[in-house]
């Protein structure tokens, strides 16, 4: 490979992997959903606790650290479903930029 070859497929690299930062800190800010008095972020672990417990109401640490009590099964709903949606998106994206490459 020429030294122009190398410029061209690094610069191509750097270009898809900052495309791809991007895209993760696009919908990373989408997972946030303000619900019964607290700041929620919908991940993986604040859906897996609400599903651990079966209790009607519980007490959760919000993101901005405040204790809420929240309706567990409305919280839980909300987020699966925001989660869903966002991640969603941010896959047909990725699959697109992947494609690209």
């Amino acid at each position: 490979m020429d030294v122009q070859s190398l410029l061209a497929e690094s610069k191509a690299r750097f270009a898809h992997n900052s495309a791809k930062d991007y895209l993760r800190e696009k919908y990373s800010n989408k997972v946030y959903i303000a619900e019964q008095g607290g700041l929620w972020k919908a991940d993986a672990q604040t859906i897996a606790v609400l599903s651990t417990f079966d209790a009607d109401k519980i007490i959760l640490i919000d993101t901005q650290n405040n204790p809420v009590e929240v309706d567990r099964e409305q919280l839980l709903n909300k987020l699966k479903s925001l989660y869903t949606e966002v991640m969603t998106e941010y896959y047909k994206e990725w699959k697109e930029l992947e494609n690209k490459r």
